[in-house]
């Protein structure tokens, strides 16, 4: 195996951190890279201090597979720590019953650097937050963004490698597979099937695997459309299958919490105040979305939509989805409390489908920017003082 790619985003992130008394937990999806991270942080932590003592534990490797409980935890740590200097790294830290007490006690002690990978997003949240309130420092951890995929796979930035990053998606491992639909996508659902069991059907005792299965390929096939539990169980229900609107609707729960999809709020623009139904979905890894659909002519756009919200995400927006009166905006990114507002669109062939999408932006009465993205080959540039931008220079966009 080749030594790890560094993603400076994450390591720019972690770096003031490093050696500080605060927990650094890495969030996301199972194979986004977060354990290469965690190398490269442990790199890191050794440059700017060679005595540091490294307590590596990965509680995917069968090595460690006799830690399942705090006190198996704790254990272990006393058994390898010195009397200071002692840095600790943990990766998938969910997998052991009350880890949060240990982690307290370590912390507390002011004898530990802690680093922490986890791959369920309420659970890490929710006992750290309890325990560790004002300690402890979340990353999230995306799979990989177009400028990374440039990099990992040694391809230049065109529509040929931006059409190879929308169907495979962006897990790091694939940089050592031929990009072939066969090899990919074997991979990713393989991949994906590991993800569901382990996160969602062995973790949440979820018995109607079938359910399931039809609930995520409803989500696929309506990525960048409003839905909720009832229409989703009401279409599982024209179908012969029967479920009721509350099992559908813990069952995304589910799958949010494994970081496998994304649930994207409406937000009315005028009011800033956030709707409580009807949401949009996109999924973490665009490549599993289409080892479950195949590739189809007409997914263009809903491709576009995800990698979007992918990319304002992985830049460090809240993101949602636009509702000024009647007219929806496809995004609305906000970070450190300034909003700007984003519509996709395959092309802008004509003179009705460019007052489409830049009208509906021109009528936001505020001053934040506002931006048209599209695959145009020849961008025309500001309509009214709004920027027409091709997808391909907005992915480049740090």
């Amino acid at each position: 195996m080749s030594l790890d790619i560094p993603r400076p985003t994450y390591l720019q992130s972690v770096e003031p951190y490093i050696g500080k008394d605060l927990i650094k937990v890495f969030v996301g999806q199972r194979r986004v890279g977060k354990s290469s991270l965690m190398r490269l942080v442990q790199k890191r932590v050794l440059e700017l201090n060679p005595k540091a003592t490294i307590i590596n534990i990965d509680l995917e490797n069968y090595d460690f597979s006799e830690i399942r409980t705090d006190k198996d935890l704790m254990d272990y740590i006393k058994l390898h720590q010195k009397k200071k200097n002692n840095v600790l790294f943990i990766d998938e830290i969910q997998e052991i019953e009350n880890f949060e007490k240990v982690i307290r006690s370590l912390n507390a002690s002011g004898q530990f650097d802690i680093y922490l990978t986890g791959s369920n997003a309420n659970l890490l949240s929710r006992e750290l937050s309890t325990l560790l309130a004002g300690r402890y420092i979340e990353i999230d951890v995306y799979s990989l963004s177009y400028k990374e995929f440039l990099v990992f796979h040694k391809r230049e930035a065109n529509r040929s490698s931006l059409q190879e990053y929308m169907k495979f998606g962006g897990l790091p491992y694939l940089r050592h597979l031929d990009l072939k639909d066969e090899i990919v996508f074997d991979y990713l659902k393989n991949i994906m099937q590991s993800i569901l069991y382990r996160d969602i059907v062995s973790r949440h005792n979820i018995r109607n695997t079938d359910l399931l299965d039809k609930m995520i390929l409803f989500l696929a096939d309506n990525i960048g459309s409003l839905v909720s539990a009832k229409k989703i169980s009401d279409t599982l229900n024209s179908n012969h299958i029967k479920t009721a609107p509350k099992t559908i609707q813990a069952m995304i729960a589910h799958l949010i919490e494994a970081c496998f999809i994304h649930q994207v709020k409406r937000f009315e623009i005028k009011g800033r105040k956030i709707f409580e139904s009807h949401d949009k979905y996109y999924f973490e890894d665009l490549g599993m979305r289409n080892a479950l659909m195949g590739i189809r002519a007409n997914d263009i756009n809903q491709w576009m939509e995800n990698v979007v919200y992918h990319h304002l995400k992985i830049r460090g927006n809240k993101v949602y989805v636009g509702r000024d009166q009647n007219r929806e905006i496809d995004f609305v990114a906000e970070k450190n409390g300034k909003f700007s507002y984003y519509q996709v669109a395959y092309a802008l062939p004509n003179e009705k489908v460019i007052e489409r999408e830049f009208g509906n932006l021109l009528k936001i009465p505020d001053q934040y920017p506002k931006v048209v993205l599209s695959l145009d080959e020849m961008v025309e540039g500001d309509i009214k003082g709004i920027p027409h931008v091709n997808l391909l220079d907005f992915l480049q966009e740090e």
